[in-house]
This record gives structure tokens, sequence and C-alpha cells, in this order.
């Protein structure tokens, strides 16, 4: 069954560290694949779940620098994929499929942010196509391997869903492209996601999530040009982190999406949007720090979005 979107008292929180939430647990011999698992959240996502005794397989764009960030961890596999190439994500998930092997967590973790207008394949906007249609035809292609183990699919959205719903008119951004309006509908994008697969495939076992892992000064910045993260207050003049933006250090950036992926809190439970290691909140009318906009987890918006995506990229476990 569903679950409201109301917290549920994790004994948990916002300074909650991904080792935190994984105490006592034992992942031996289970199997996550997380995207973007060398670089920032994901890198921590990767060391915490192989410290728990999972093996993690590591999809990278990026082989080589991939190979140096994960230097020294065991149980990791790394193999190549460019999300906003449909060609690369099917070859991915045919090789993964070729291995026989069936998986327990998926962490769509890997994103884009406030980058400059950019074009994938066909003419698509990047952020929504590697953020949310890379990670769609994903997870469909490796259906056959997450619907046997009952997997659980974490979809890392952001609060910044917040600055868009979906653009129905054109969410490619063909005219008009904001940077972060179009990060905006990306994320709710990814929570959209998470409700729908989760209706989908609940009563076959397979619990979807979505999430705000909080905001932590990682890679993904780096298309922000210096000046605008002073001026937002996230840095100094030299660089450093300012204390009173709230950043979370990547440790506890990680731990929601560890939870998700793993904690006994949540069986039966689906198709919700976290924060801070717990079910989110409705979000109130003008207030932008946190919770959930209902525009994200409007069940025929989650509908309207699968079979839009499903087009778009040819790819539907379902249809």
């Amino acid at each position: 069954m569903s679950t409201a979107q109301h917290k549920i008292g994790s004994g948990f929180g916002a300074h909650s560290t991904a080792d935190d939430v994984l105490a006592g647990v034992d992942l031996s011999g289970k199997l996550a694949i997380v995207t973007g698992g060398y670089s920032g959240l994901g890198l921590e996502t990767t060391r915490a779940l192989t410290k728990a005794g999972a093996r993690v397989v590591v999809p990278a764009r990026r082989p080589d620098t991939a190979w140096k960030a994960l230097a020294g961890l065991e149980g990791v596999e790394l193999d190549e994929l460019d999300l906003g190439d449909l060609e690369s994500v099917r070859a991915f998930a045919e090789r993964f499929l070729d291995s026989g092997r069936t998986v327990d967590f998926v962490i769509d973790s890997a994103g884009i942010m406030a980058c400059p207008e950019t074009r994938v394949g066909p003419g698509w906007e990047a952020q929504f196509a590697t953020n949310h249609l890379g990670h769609f035809a994903l997870v469909n292609r490796l259906w056959p391997a997450i619907e046997p183990g009952g997997a659980r699919v974490v979809s890392v959205s952001s609060r910044a869903h917040h600055f868009s719903g979906m653009r129905w008119d054109d969410v490619h951004w063909r005219t008009g492209y904001d940077k972060w309006q179009a990060y905006g509908q990306a994320k709710t994008a990814n929570v959209l996601f998470a409700v729908h697969l989760d209706r989908l495939g609940a009563e076959r076992g397979v619990r979807a999530f979505s999430l705000h892992p909080g905001g932590i000064l990682t890679p993904l910045q780096r298309h922000l040009p210096k000046a605008e993260m002073v001026e937002r207050g996230w840095i100094d003049e030299q660089g450093n982190a300012l204390n009173p933006s709230g950043f979370k250090s990547p440790e506890q950036g990680a731990a929601t999406q560890v939870w998700a992926a793993t904690s006994p809190q949540l069986a039966e439970m689906g198709g919700v949007y976290l924060e801070d290691c717990d079910i989110a909140e409705p979000a109130v009318d003008g207030d932008q720090t946190g919770g959930v906009k209902a525009w994200a987890t409007d069940p025929d918006q989650a509908e309207r979005l699968w079979t839009l995506s499903a087009e778009l990229t040819g790819v539907n476990a379902f249809g």
C-alpha cells in the first residue's frame, strides 16, 4: 500500500550519516546499482553500502575518474554508462542482465544541476534528459533484474523541485530557458517517477522512493560560477562553505538515500518523498524550506510523465 506524506519518527535526522543509518545492518549478499557512485553523495553511498557488506555496481560516464575515486574500496564493480545517451543506457543494461544477477537496490544518484542550456540526444534539454529520462530508461531496461528480488528503487530528487512543476507545454525548454527552473522541473520529474513506479511495482514487491538529500557542496555545483555561489551565501570569497548556509557533509547527505534503500522502517511503504531520513510533510504554500510540493506527488501527473517518458525513450517495462 502507499503511505501518506507524514513523518514516521525514524529516530534519525538531518545530522545522521550514512554509517549511522546502517549501524548494525548486514548487507552481505545484497547487490546495489548506484549511478554517480564515484562522486559526491554517490561516492559516500557506495562507501557506506560496501562497508555494510553489499556489492555495488557503479555505472560511470568517466570510468578513469571513477576508478581513481573508488580505489581501495572492496566489493565495487565499475562499468560505463552515459545517462544522456540512450544507446549507452541500453548497452549497460544488457551487460548487467547478461550476468544473470538480480539487484536489491537501485539508487539513481547521478545528475547535473543548473547547467547552461545544453542539448543531448534528439535535442532534449540536458537536465531533464540526464536526471530523469536516462534513469527512466535504465530502470525500465533493468526491470528483469529488479522485479525478481523485490528491489527498492531510490530516485534522488531535491528541494529544488519547489522551483518548477512539469512544464507540459515545453518540457525541453525550446523557449525561455532558465537553468534553475529547468533543474526544478527535472527534480519534480524524479519525484513523479518514483510515485508511478511504486504504483506499478508494489504488487510485484518493488517499492520506489524519492528524496531531498540536503544541501551539500559537491561536484554537482561545477556549472555554477563562484560569484553566483558567493551571492547565494553558499561560500565566501575564498571558496569556503559558510556555516549559516546549513550545508550537510557528504556523509550526512548520503544518509537519506541509504536509509531509503535499506531501512526496515520503510517496509510496506513506497511512493513517498523523504528528507532528513524520514518521510517529508507536504510543503506549505510560500515556504521553500522543506516538504514536498503537491505537483510532485500528484498521481495523475506521475502517470502522464510515465507515458511521455516511455514515448520519448521507447522503453516501458509495463507496456
